[in-house]
């Protein structure tokens, strides 16, 4: 048995019943055999998502493992929470995040809900996230690898779920878990990693949108800040905030041929507004459904970290909470490019993750 190095160690041994969320997939294998190696009363839980949904791999992973296993049905209430959601967002000139939705309403939402109901005492992931304990309650923080830190997906989730959960892959590299894997003869032990959202098979996004809002792909103009129409697109569901690619107006006429990106997308007029980068920067970041986890915050705002897309780099920011308790200002220390509404902005301070919320607007 490998030396447990969790920070949950008071809650190992066999009094311990767990959930296990069973992905078909190398982490969520090992954060269930390394719960089992501890004596704990292990199952395994399947969501099904999808009409077309392939459970073959968690099933056998379950068996090899020796843990019972249930598929959970899930799919009306993924369709209408996320999926939904997922289309709609585009149709309103934003880029969504829909994992983060998807944590908070179903994985960590309805599951759970299943998890509790069959007697589970915490539901087991195999998210490279920690959770710390504290008087207060349980804390969310970074995993120790920043290539694989999860964090930022999880930020829309209550203090109830992250008290409730357990991630046994804080401390490890994706090699780590590969090898824990494979000295275990499971089958999954060198499956890919998954690149895409689960409903979006190798990034196609325009063939779900196709499908399920058609009317997101009208043309329409694209123009400059002051209107000016400089060609046409076949959909704002193309594009994203901060976007070079796929413009195709190199016949622009005259002499200013300088690179231009897309600024703002206007659903109403199903326009994509671009201009040259420098009109990308961004200096306040407002947000709302806001998921604040980090206790008070000051007058004058509180100092911290911020992530405004998943893969990019923690800026140092001052958060404002409003009045109002559901949304907040990031006062960004220096310009950021291509913030985009839809996305999450996320605050930390050092690698604890105090709150996130969705973007609206920024200036």
């Amino acid at each position: 048995m490998r030396e447990n190095t969790s920070p949950d160690k008071a809650l190992d041994g066999s009094a311990l019943r767990v959930a296990v969320a069973l992905s078909g997939g190398v982490d969520s294998a090992v954060a269930a055999a390394l719960y089992k190696e501890r004596g704990a009363d292990v199952f395994a839980l399947t969501m099904r998502l999808q009409d077309d949904d392939n459970t073959d791999d968690a099933a056998r992973v379950a068996a090899a493992l020796g843990i019972p296993h249930h598929i959970i049905d899930l799919r009306d209430l993924f369709a209408s929470c996320v999926m939904d959601y997922f289309a709609d967002s585009y149709l309103d000139g934003e880029t969504p995040v829909p994992c983060v939705r998807c944590n908070r309403l179903i994985k960590f939402g309805a599951l759970m809900d299943a998890a509790k109901e069959m007697g589970a005492q915490a539901l087991v992931t195999g998210h490279y996230a920690r959770r710390v304990e504290t008087p207060e309650g349980a804390q969310l923080h970074t995993g120790d690898d920043p290539a694989r830190d999860q964090s930022y997906f999880l930020s829309a989730l209550t203090q109830a779920q992250i008290d409730f959960l357990r991630f046994p892959l804080a401390e490890m590299t994706k090699d780590d878990t590969r090898a824990i894997a494979a000295s275990l003869g499971l089958s999954v032990a060198q499956k890919p990693d998954s690149q895409d959202i689960c409903f979006v098979p190798c990034g196609d996004y325009a063939s779900v949108l196709q499908r399920l809002r058609p009317e997101a792909f009208t043309r329409g103009n694209i123009v400059d800040e002051a209107g000016n129409i400089l060609g046409t697109h076949d959909g704002i569901a193309h594009f994203t905030v901060g976007q070079r690619k796929g413009l195709n107006l190199s016949a622009r006429k005259g002499d200013n041929n300088a690179p231009l990106f897309v600024l703002a997308l206007d659903a109403a007029k199903n326009q994509v507004i671009v201009g040259p980068r420098e009109a990308l920067a961004k200096r306040i970041v407002t947000l709302t459904d806001l998921n604040w986890l980090g206790g008070d915050v000051p007058a004058g705002g509180l100092p911290v970290t911020v992530k405004l897309r998943s893969m990019q780099a923690p800026v140092a920011a001052t958060f404002h909470k409003l009045d109002d308790g559901k949304s907040g200002e990031i006062h960004l220390s220096e310009p950021v490019f291509g913030v985009a509404a839809g996305q999450a902005g996320v605050m930390y301070d050092g690698t604890h993750l105090l709150g996130g919320g969705r973007i609206v607007g920024a200036r």
